[in-house]
């Protein structure tokens, strides 16, 4: 009979580990065993970015006191790391929990490259998932965490902590939760604004700068703010959940039109797709696809719509096709 493991023995396996990754360099997103035993137990992300954070602390310890011992007290074994974790105890958890030490003040930067799209855990257990060609900021503070979102999109699933405000900054735009799940998105043209979508929970959003602009979001509403526009808050949960089927790594069309489309392949794609006759581009379109799969829609274009696909190394030209 199984039994549900404790938080101190998800602590001990999170230190294992910490120590392989950092002894062997296995690349955490890709060793199949490491994201089988994160994906066993939800408590296990938040543990196992402890346990990296108590080797980085460990570390940065022994930089700033320049703790070279002389040579005759070098031992000739390197010292095991999950010894160095659990030897640590109390004084690692107080500085990580009380203290957070000093290097929890330097952002952490996660990016994406252009068609990327990673889910990464947070220290404090929360999971951020980052669209293509995005880039974020991550300050985690005893009192506060705060996200600068300096392009694209994310995705946040809280954990709570009412202690500790968690707040996304996106040019003037601010959004704040406690434990709730919602994405931010800052348009690509000028004058787009940010589009604000909650999932699950309460938000509150406002411009920084407006004392009036400050609202309340709540599951299934979306806003856009700092815009040419002005704002306005709609509720539309089956329109949020398509358009963040990007988490998926993929593209979810409910009558969209063909021009709207091309940009969203383009987002993800370097091979860019162009619909070359305007009339065409206004057409309407519905389908799920692989946001990696460009070729796949024209194909479905071509089909459905009787146009015609011309490519190359670097564009999809769709067309309609000529009658003679």
């Amino acid at each position: 009979m199984s039994s549900i493991p404790s938080a101190s023995e998800i602590d001990e396996e999170a230190a294992d580990w910490a120590a392989r990754v950092d002894a062997h360099g296995l690349d955490v997103e890709h060793d199949p065993d490491l994201q089988a035993w994160l994906r066993g137990d939800a408590r296990r992300a938040g543990a196992f970015l402890r346990a990296q954070a108590a080797i980085s602390f460990l570390d940065r310890g022994r930089a700033l006191a320049n703790a070279t011992p002389p040579v005759a007290a070098v031992s000739a074994k390197r010292p095991n790391r999950r010894a160095l974790l659990a030897g640590a105890g109390g004084a690692v958890a107080a500085a990580l929990v009380g203290g957070f030490g000093a290097w929890s003040l330097r952002p952490q930067r996660l990016d994406t490259r252009l068609g990327e799209i990673r889910r990464v855990p947070l220290a404090d257990g929360s999971l951020v998932a980052i669209n293509t060609k995005t880039a974020l900021d991550v300050t985690m503070k005893p009192k506060s965490r705060r996200i600068v979102l300096q392009e694209g999109e994310a995705w946040f699933q809280v954990a709570k902590d009412p202690e500790r405000p968690f707040v996304v900054a996106a040019g003037p735009v601010r959004v704040r939760a406690v434990g709730t799940a919602f994405s931010v998105r800052r348009g690509d043209e000028v004058g787009a604004g940010v589009d604000v979508m909650v999932t699950e929970g309460v938000v509150e959003t406002w411009v920084e700068g407006d004392p009036n602009s400050r609202r309340r979001l709540a599951a299934g509403e979306r806003v856009i703010l700092a815009s040419t526009a002005a704002p306005t808050v709609a509720e539309s949960p089956s329109e949020i959940e398509r358009s963040l089927a990007w988490r998926n790594g993929e593209i979810a069309l409910d009558g969209e039109s063909l021009e709207q489309a091309a940009k969203l392949f383009n987002r993800y794609n370097s091979r860019q797709i162009v619909i070359e006759d305007p009339a065409l581009a206004r057409e309407r379109f519905v389908g799920l696809f692989q946001t990696n799969e460009p070729e796949s829609f024209a194909a479905a274009v071509a089909a459905t719509l009787g146009a015609v696909v011309d490519d190359d190394a670097r564009t999809i030209r769709i067309a309609r096709a000529h009658i003679s």
